[in-house]
């Protein structure tokens, strides 16, 4: 597992990933609800593995919405790829 530093680096980048998700009009409500959700349990007090499991289940069960822009898939499909490499 990487060390509490880069966790925290990689949090923040998929933050930021998460935040652009959400502010994008072009992303359907239900997408954007649970990016927020995701984000919310990603930044809540807690275990590092739990957070980051719960905001992969989030993330995952939106990743194949048959409205989703490609891009936006993109972006969901890259956060998870990040959230995996820094589960435990």
């Amino acid at each position: 597992m990487p060390d509490n530093e880069k966790i925290v680096g990689i949090v923040k980048q998929i933050n930021f990933q998460m935040d652009s998700l959400i502010s994008d009009t072009s992303v359907p409500k239900n997408v954007r609800s649970a990016v927020t959700e995701a984000k919310a349990k990603l930044n809540e007090d807690g275990d590092y593995t739990v957070r980051i499991s719960s905001a992969i289940y989030n993330l995952d069960s939106v990743s194949n919405d048959i409205n989703l822009p490609p891009q936006a898939r993109t972006v969901i499909w890259n956060i998870l790829s990040m959230l995996e490499s820094i589960k435990e």
